[in-house]
């Protein structure tokens, strides 16, 4: 077999779905399938998923992403796995357990965006302790040291009889090899690892109140971390192997959490790791920004050690909803359903019909943030992830009149945009102030894909946007990791360099500066006075 014929696979598992991608070695994608997983919902923000589910929807995308690329199961040289930082829970056996009221162990994920910890977390928060440095000060109850205690409190036999505490992406490389390994990814960024002192703080878990985890010698939340793209165990197991229809043995690489897959995928592109912002703009919107020394932002999670790339530090910063809040937005405007209508028609998504529209009426795609005239949006509906760390803020929309057209459904969703790259700014700026500077923001994810999207991003930052090649940013990432497990390549950076290939540059536009200047100005009022009502006057 030469090097020609090798391949490398990435699997990445979103919210929604399961997806496996093809590429050869100089990351070009073959071929690539999904399939569908269910998001099960309950009271109030509970959201869960079933492991045994996401893992038969892994085999089968890869299944068919290998038969679509007419590529031998012999030529695959490594595989990769991604996936959202999800809480996964199993017994002794291996087998599930279930995480809420419902009683059915095939609901054993806590989601990423589950936010039943919210009090829990909170009092983590207030212990202050010195860990909490480590995520830009405070705590999420998107991360797993809450939700685990939320599951103590008031899942306690589940919480006692469970084996192991994965992340979603450690799930799926144990599952595939037996390895227990975790990534430096996953226990850093989510269940404050100490990557740069190597250790797990016990103090930290007995003061929560998990003292539990660290007498046992954090044996059910892993004992052997490893950085990502080092291979796990002795690849496929057997079992592994014949499920995905894959050879036994073939190298897996330790994973990484979805967005950091993107940050892989995107980041090492045009001038090296520390110049560029990997902005991951889905359902929910990711910021990583690598530097070679550890810088303190508050609000921004991090510093990370070795938790993108590693050898270097990561700060992770980002919004719960993005895309879903772009969605949410023009759901509730008169002329929703006939846009939807319109869309479907044309075999689109709403939001691009709409940038379509937009496009339609203005000389430039610069120009159109003039459609938003009057319009304001902070589109916080699932709270502030960073910079200000604040998952009770909600969305507000201020210079809605009685309009019920199309043209008003336009130029909300243009709000909606100019919002989300507000949001943006304000971790650029908060970063900058602490020393830390990016000369472009690298975007990937479906939700950033239009030209205007990515133009109005530009200009609402004033930093330029540039975009990669890579069809599937998030599958290369981790296609990169099963390339550096297979020894196809010789380290994650030199990878991503080998890997990458920029595309195009969105230059922020000079003419629109004053515009955006004021409308930032408008944004942040308009956050800060609902912080106040939520606050104080209510």
């Amino acid at each position: 077999m030469n090097n020609q014929q090798q391949v490398v696979i990435g699997v990445d598992v979103g919210s929604g779905s399961a997806r496996a991608g093809v590429f050869d070695l100089s990351g070009t994608m073959l071929a690539h399938a999904s399939q569908e997983i269910t998001l099960f919902r309950g009271p109030e923000n509970y959201v869960e998923q079933s492991s045994r589910e996401i893992w038969q929807a892994v085999c089968s995308s890869i299944k068919q992403a290998v038969a679509a690329s007419g590529i031998s199961p012999g030529n695959v040289a490594g595989i990769g796995f991604d996936a959202t930082c999800s809480l996964v829970v199993l017994d002794v056996d291996g087998k599930p357990l279930a995480v809420g009221p419902s009683e059915d162990p095939d609901r054993n994920i806590i989601v990423w965006m589950d936010h039943r910890a919210t009090e829990q977390a909170e009092r983590i928060n207030a212990t202050g302790h010195p860990v909490l440095n480590y995520v830009g000060g405070k705590i999420s109850p998107e991360m797993e040291t809450p939700k685990l205690l939320w599951l103590k409190e008031n899942r306690r036999a589940v919480y006692d009889s469970a084996w192991q505490f994965f992340d979603l992406a450690d799930f799926l490389t144990w599952r595939a090899t037996g390895d227990l390994a975790r990534s430096v990814c996953t226990v850093t960024c989510k269940w404050t690892y100490l990557a740069h002192e190597k250790r797990w703080d016990p103090d930290y878990f007995r003061t929560i109140g998990l003292e539990e985890l660290a007498d046992e010698a954090f044996r059910r939340i892993g004992k052997h971390i490893k950085e990502p793209g080092t291979p796990c165990g002795n690849g496929l197991t057997t079992e592994a192997a014949k499920e995905m229809g894959l050879v036994e043995g073939t190298p897996v690489a330790v994973g990484l959490i979805d967005a950091h897959a993107g940050g892989i995928g995107t980041v090492g592109v045009g001038g090296g790791v520390t110049n560029n912002l990997a902005y991951v703009f889905g359902t929910s919107s990711c910021t990583m920004t690598t530097t070679q020394n550890p810088a303190f932002v508050p609000g921004v999670w991090g510093p990370y050690y070795s938790a993108m790339v590693p050898g270097f530090w990561l700060n992770e910063g980002g919004q719960s909803a993005a895309g879903a809040a772009i969605k949410q937005l023009v759901s509730f405007h008169p002329a929703a359903p006939e846009a939807a209508e319109q869309a479907k028609a044309l075999g689109i998504s709403l939001p691009t019909l709409l940038a379509d529209l937009a496009l339609t009426k203005m000389v430039c795609a610069s120009s159109a943030a003039k459609l938003a005239n009057g319009l304001h949006v902070v589109p916080e509906f699932l709270g502030n992830r960073a910079p200000f760390a604040d998952p009770h803020s909600r969305a507000v929309v201020a210079g809605l009149g009685m309009e019920s057209n199309l043209d008003n459904l336009v130029a909300l969703y243009i709000a909606g945009i100019c919002g989300i790259g507000y949001g943006l700014r304000q971790i650029l700026d908060a970063q900058s102030q602490m020393g830390v500077t990016v000369e472009q923001i690298v975007i990937s994810g479906g939700a950033g894909r239009h030209p205007l999207v990515r133009q109005l991003l530009a200009d609402s930052c004033g930093c330029t946007v540039v975009t990669t090649k890579a069809e599937e940013p998030v599958l290369l990432g981790s296609a990169i990791l099963g390339a550096v497990a297979g020894k196809v390549a010789t380290s994650v950076e030199q990878a991503m360099a080998q890997f990458s290939e920029l595309d195009s540059q969105y230059q922020p536009n000079a003419d629109f500066h004053p515009l955006h200047a004021n409308r930032y100005e408008a944004y942040k009022l308009l956050q800060s006075t609902a912080k106040r009502i939520r606050e104080e006057l209510q």
